[in-house]
């Protein structure tokens, strides 16, 4: 019974207390003043500054009006009152600002997010070019560079001999041998295979690759074309020798026979050739 009794009256006395807090906190959120102040510091209005003057006979009796915004209240008071509109939320207010610019802040960061987004997956699509491993898969490799680049790759690292070098005879092959131009080809030669094996082996940007490739493919071309610049060269400098050589001889021959000699044996060349 006792414990019952006890537990009512906790009840009362909670229920009470609860009432008068209430009624309490009701009576602060309908005071004038407050209110007025947070009209004053959202979009409705500016002004309206509570407590409202009182007068008597021109007297200002209201003594809250005078300690607040009277001639009783501190010069910061009056300043305020009297100053401009400085609402947080008006149209140009501060706050309104801020959360303009709040609102382009976001807009600039979702931009960003996006073009490091793009940039990552473009690093991300670009890493399978970037390793060495992947290569052979490229398509432009595939489709152009692969074929052009075929001959650089199967012509021997040293060639031994005309046939392997592409020359025209073996005299040819050793004139070019001693003259110096088989050690000049050699030396291309090794800076093409180089630059090749590198291409296709190291750890690089795409871009960069395939700019490798473009400059080994004009080197092979170049070799090429100077390859068979030597050759004819060379071909052409046996022939003019072996004719000077038949020249000579014939000029020798022809310096022991008498000028009746040389005429009949020209007639007899030329024969029956007209």
């Amino acid at each position: 019974m006792k414990k019952s009794l006890s537990k009512l009256i906790a009840i009362v006395l909670l229920n009470t207390s609860a009432s008068a807090f209430g009624q309490f906190t009701v009576k602060r959120l309908n005071d004038p003043a407050i209110v007025a102040q947070h009209k004053r510091m959202v979009f409705e209005s500016w002004g309206n500054f509570k407590p409202d003057p009182k007068y008597v006979l021109g007297v200002q009796t209201n003594f809250a009006y005078a300690t607040v915004w009277g001639w009783m209240a501190p010069s910061i008071n009056r300043d305020y009152k009297d100053g401009d509109d400085i609402r947080p939320l008006k149209p140009t207010g501060i706050e309104v600002q801020r959360l303009a610019e709040l609102e382009i802040q976001q807009e600039y960061a979702e931009k960003v997010k996006k073009e490091s987004d793009t940039i990552y997956k473009r690093n991300v699509q670009d890493f399978a070019n970037w390793t060495s491993a992947t290569v052979d898969a490229d398509p432009l490799w595939l489709l152009y560079y692969k074929k052009m680049l075929k001959p650089l790759k199967e012509f021997p690292v040293h060639p031994q001999s005309f046939g392997e070098w592409g020359i025209k005879d073996d005299v040819t092959y050793q004139s070019m041998k001693s003259n110096g131009s088989i050690d000049n080809l050699q030396e291309k030669l090794d800076l093409l295979k180089d630059q090749y094996e590198k291409s296709r082996t190291l750890d690089m940007p795409r871009g960069k690759r395939f700019l490798m490739y473009h400059e080994t493919l004009a080197g092979w071309r170049k070799f090429l074309k100077q390859l068979r610049s030597f050759n004819q060269k060379n071909t052409l400098f046996l022939d003019y020798k072996n004719l000077l050589t038949v020249l000579k001889s014939g000029m020798q021959a022809h310096r022991s026979q008498t000028d009746v000699q040389i005429v009949q044996s020209i007639m007899a060349h030329y024969h029956n050739k007209y």
